[in-house]
């Protein structure tokens, strides 16, 4: 049976109930990767924004406020904790695209926190797999070929090899083994980043060489380096996850 979306699949990264730090207050004149998922956040929810491309305009004000109207709050065409806090509690539309019978928790067991699952002779496999699908675009809750966040990808690709892993980055950060030293990494482990708030919110596939790959809110899929001046100071660490 297919069942809804809910938009907290990406905004839980933002707002977990563990975390006193407070959502990004964006409006008019707000720019970067906060203001992109803002605004494909609003286009899942159903209100028309032309061009998710991370420029808080009026465009995006106009349907921040329409948000607010509809949900019963102050009107300001600001964005603040309460219209996090609706946003991430509307539900998306249904989607052809997503069954939760299919998801890797129903097809195979749930990998267990705090060891490596990954097998060392799956390693070049998963990241040909993740490889292939580069330029895949940047959807907010994707989880499918015709669109991925960095968590749907993440799970995604490990389905493709048996591995099920969980569904948000929050989760995934509790998988294998914890090292703050990238020159422990290894082809095949994980990396994290804290983008929004305290905590994981962005993940990636380590590919070795300094390098990962990660579904990107401006380019889709794509390989960054772990020194680039935007992840750089972002990095929260990696998770050592092959065995």
């Amino acid at each position: 049976m297919k069942r809804r979306l809910f938009l907290c699949t990406g905004l839980a990264l933002m707002l977990t109930a563990s975390t006193a730090f407070a959502s990004p207050t964006l409006r008019e004149g707000s720019q970067g990767h906060e203001v992109r998922v803002l605004q494909q956040a609003l286009q899942t929810a159903g209100y028309k924004i032309k061009n998710a491309d991370g420029v808080f305009g009026k465009d995006t004000e106009r349907a921040v406020a329409e948000f607010q109207r509809d949900n019963k709050i102050k009107i300001t065409g600001i964005v603040n904790n309460a219209t996090w806090r609706a946003l991430k509690n509307i539900p998306a539309k249904p989607s052809r695209d997503v069954d939760t019978n299919t998801t890797a928790e129903k097809k195979f067991p749930p990998a267990p926190n705090g060891k490596p699952i990954l097998p060392v002779n799956k390693v070049s496999d998963v990241i040909k797999t993740a490889k292939s699908y580069m330029g895949t675009p940047y959807v907010f809750g994707g989880a499918t070929p015709k669109g991925f966040d960095c968590s749907g990808y993440l799970q995604y690709v490990f389905q493709k090899h048996g591995i099920a892993i969980p569904r948000t980055t929050d989760e995934q950060y509790k998988l294998g083994l914890r090292t703050k030293n990238t020159k422990d990494l290894v082809p095949g482990d994980l990396v994290f980043f804290e983008t929004y708030e305290k905590g994981a919110s962005h993940c990636g596939i380590y590919l070795g060489k300094g390098e990962f790959i990660h579904a990107s809110t401006s380019k889709g899929v794509r390989v960054d380096t772990l020194s680039n001046d935007y992840w750089k100071p972002r990095f929260l660490g990696g998770k050592h996850i092959v065995k």
